[in-house]
């Protein structure tokens, strides 16, 4: 297996980086949700845009779907199918916000735990959704970089979100 080529010590610097921000953009996002109340969740973060009951499922869906990437099965799958492969506008039966502030939580918590536990050399091998043969020509396609990659995900709709505090 395919392992970038770099001392042990800069990839726990590497990886204690990513995940660091990978936990300070959740604990953004955790601190802003908290903020919102149910009602500003149910308004659209701008006209025509999606909500932000939409936006949470779609962030939780997504950070669900790491656990596979990393070897790991999904917790809340029933969430892909309506907040990622559905546009808000196309969603008819949402599962209610209470209902997706707990699956938010136990997708986090349970995610970070896993996450926790993975040795800073394995964060740089390939996860499970790309090649050897891809890998090996691409070994920045590594675990840590699908995490890296969520944290701008996270960060846009985070800025999205915003737009509600003030609804």
């Amino acid at each position: 297996m395919t392992t970038l080529h770099i001392t042990q010590q800069k990839q726990q610097v590497f990886t204690k980086m990513v995940l660091d921000t990978w936990a300070s953009k959740l604990n953004q996002f955790d601190k802003l949700l908290s903020e919102l109340s149910d009602e500003q969740l149910l308004k659209e973060v701008a006209p025509g845009r999606n909500r932000g009951i939409y936006l949470l499922g779609h962030l939780t869906a997504l950070a669900d779907s790491i656990f596979p990437l990393l070897g790991y099965e999904k917790l809340a799958p029933q969430l892909f199918q309506p907040f990622v492969h559905l546009p808000d506008q196309k969603n008819g039966d949402l599962p209610a916000i209470s209902e997706l502030r707990q699956e938010w939580t136990k997708v986090k918590t349970v995610l970070a735990e896993k996450m926790a536990a993975i040795p800073a050399d394995e964060w740089f091998q390939k996860h499970t959704s790309i090649s050897a043969e891809d890998f090996e020509k691409e070994p920045h396609r590594n675990k840590l970089n699908v995490v890296l990659s969520r944290v701008g995900h996270v960060d846009y709709h985070l800025g999205q979100l915003q737009f509600l505090k003030t609804k």
